[in-house]
């Protein structure tokens, strides 16, 4: 594409980009991140104006500071194999909004969900809503280590406990996102959930099939590499 839009760094980004940046979480959850390159993903996020940036619990503070109220702050709870107890997921959200959190991605206790204890899944997300003090919560359910019946009981549940999203994927675990789970998602969730997918969007086709199977937010680092004009591995 030919052109410069000096409101993105000499980028020219299309209407069909803008739409999607919109409502992407600028992802970088990587264990070797580094403080440069959170600035990085923040400068990113702020430039190409996506719906927020989301970091591991340790940035959170940094983030926060840097950004200042510009962009949304988003952090992981119990990530990425859910298995912390509910008290140190409470703990984590309680450090997370103290230090400047604005959403919330929580990963369930899959291995109880899998075993039939639906009850301890539904206790710990309403303690959960109840402790993110009306900050944005979007529910990680990790679709591929999960039968149809799962994905629809979770449907159910994160309704029930009134999360604003359901999540599909850390991108951590065997696969990411599909448009067949998005649509599953879609269909069981109530109006009032919306859908996130992540892991695996590697190009903005695979965004649009997400978007057109009905999530309203995306969860990757590849979307602004690609309208940048950087190719390269990502979240």
């Amino acid at each position: 594409m030919s052109g410069k839009d000096e409101r993105t760094g000499g980028i020219v980004v299309t209407d069909r980009e803008r739409v999607i940046l919109s409502i992407t979480d600028h992802t970088l959850l990587r264990p070797d991140m580094t403080r440069e390159e959170l600035i990085k993903l923040c400068d990113e996020g702020l430039l190409y104006g996506t719906a927020s940036v989301c970091i591991p619990p340790s940035f959170v503070a940094a983030a926060a500071e840097y950004l200042a109220g510009r962009l949304p702050v988003c952090t992981v709870i119990g990530f990425p194999n859910g298995y912390s107890t509910t008290g140190t997921k409470i703990f984590e959200i309680a450090d997370a909004i103290r230090n400047g959190a604005d959403e919330l991605d929580v990963v369930i206790p899959i291995g109880a969900l899998r075993e039939g204890r639906t009850d301890l899944v539904l206790d710990e997300l309403r303690a959960l809503r109840a402790a993110s003090s009306g900050k944005l919560l979007k529910v990680i359910i990790e679709t591929c280590l999960l039968d149809e019946a799962e994905k629809i009981r979770m449907c159910e549940i994160v309704t029930e406990v009134g999360a604003d999203f359901i999540k599909t994927s850390t991108g951590f675990s065997k696969s990411g996102a599909t448009v067949e789970d998005v649509r599953l998602l879609r269909a069981h969730a109530g109006p009032a959930v919306k859908v996130k997918a992540a892991g695996g969007i590697s190009s903005l086709e695979d965004a649009e099939a997400m978007m057109e199977s009905g999530a309203e937010r995306l969860g990757t680092s590849r979307i602004v590499k690609l309208v940048a004009g950087a190719i390269g591995a990502g979240y």
